[in-house]
């Protein structure tokens, strides 16, 4: 049981790294077209994220096969239960790294304002996206318990006798996803990103696209101070029952006020502002996932239905061999990320980006071979 606690705690730590570091990343997408006026402020500001990003997608990898590792009903539950959801978010995935890898291949404006529209749009739907799937774990789904011999539902009263023959099941479909406060949760988390994006902008940019940044960074940090606000309150007061989860809220909501504070003209502090919305980040994360405990997945049907955390977990020597891996690699890989972070730290300005890269559409002869020399 305690084994299977900490690996509860280290996917939340995986998603806390994920949602931080890929949130700016997002943010800086939302904000593509607004900050940037023309192609070449747009190049420098995917130069900031550019070293990056792609190494911010292991944290969602690693959070994910955690979870298959560590917790199999919890994966198997999810995944068939929210298929269609996990499905749109892997498909925006796969269209932002195209927008972000085949930008830069052929040299044409037009060519590469398309893949900055598609980026744009994605950035935008993947956040929303996550963040309803995260108040979903706060809320509750329609999860039943259903003996996978008869298809039967098994009442409440005998769960815990008919696990070794049933399985928990989300039986509500795509739809029954979407509630006001989930939809809550999707714009909630769409602000933060878009706020700490421009934060992240202002703290990496030089020129006409930092003091945009900074412009912007003010009243969007206000906005998900608010939204985050409502999301936090509500979700705590309807949803949760465990009284520990109003530490990580009050530490989130001081956080995100500091952040905004220091976002503002008159306190400006761009990197202190960065920091404390990470922080806020972080906390919120732990807030779902103590408001969750002691389930991985809360049934809205029926708490005996709902998927605990020793229900879900693998066997302990499982747990013991992945415990000895993460505290072995663990460490190389947030060194790694730091020393990375670290070496790219100096600011992007206009005259770094390159003129015109990628391919000249009119010396592209239809059916030529390139890797034919």
């Amino acid at each position: 049981m305690t084994l299977s606690i900490l690996w509860f705690i280290l996917i939340a730590v995986l998603w806390t790294g994920y949602l931080f570091l890929e949130g700016f990343d997002f943010g800086v997408g939302i904000l593509l077209k607004v900050i940037g006026k023309n192609d070449e402020e747009r190049t420098q500001m995917l130069r900031t994220i550019g070293p990056h990003w792609d190494g911010n997608e292991v944290w969602l990898l690693t959070a994910g096969g955690a979870t298959f590792a560590a917790f199999p009903e919890w994966y198997a539950t999810m995944f068939s239960g929210m298929y269609l959801a996990l499905f749109l978010i892997l498909f925006c995935l796969i269209l932002r790294i195209s927008a972000l890898e085949w930008r830069a291949k052929i040299a044409t404006a037009k060519w590469r304002s398309t893949w900055d529209t598609i980026h744009t749009v994605t950035a935008v739907l993947v956040p929303v996206l996550f963040g309803v799937a995260f108040a979903n774990l706060v809320q509750g789904m329609k999860i039943e318990v259903v003996d996978e011999m008869t298809g039967a539902v098994v009442t409440p009263d005998m769960v815990t006798q008919s696990l070794a023959t049933a399985t928990h099941q989300l039986t509500g479909g795509f739809f029954s996803l979407l509630t006001p406060f989930t939809i809550l949760g999707g714009v909630a988390i769409l602000a933060v990103c878009t706020a700490v994006g421009a934060q992240f902008l202002a703290l990496k940019t030089e020129g006409d696209v930092r003091e945009r940044a900074n412009g912007l960074a003010a009243p969007l940090s206000i906005a998900a101070t608010v939204v985050a606000a409502i999301f936090l309150i509500w979700g705590q007061f309807a949803y949760s029952a465990n009284v520990l989860a109003w530490i990580p809220l009050l530490v989130a909501a001081l956080a995100i006020i500091a952040s905004t504070a220091f976002s503002q003209k008159a306190l400006r502090r761009e990197g202190l502002s960065f920091i404390l919305m990470a922080v806020a980040i972080a906390s919120t994360v732990t807030w779902v996932f103590s408001a969750m405990a002691p389930a991985v997945m809360k049934s809205s049907i029926d708490p005996a239905y709902s998927l605990l955390i020793d229900q879900a977990s693998s066997s302990p020597a499982t747990l013991v061999v992945m415990s000895i891996v993460a505290l072995i690699f663990t460490p190389i890989v947030l060194i790694y990320t730091a020393w990375s972070y670290w070496a790219f730290r100096k600011r992007v300005s206009v005259g770094d980006v390159d003129q015109n890269p990628g391919l000249i559409p009119s010396k592209i002869r239809l059916g030529e071979n390139f890797l034919a020399g």
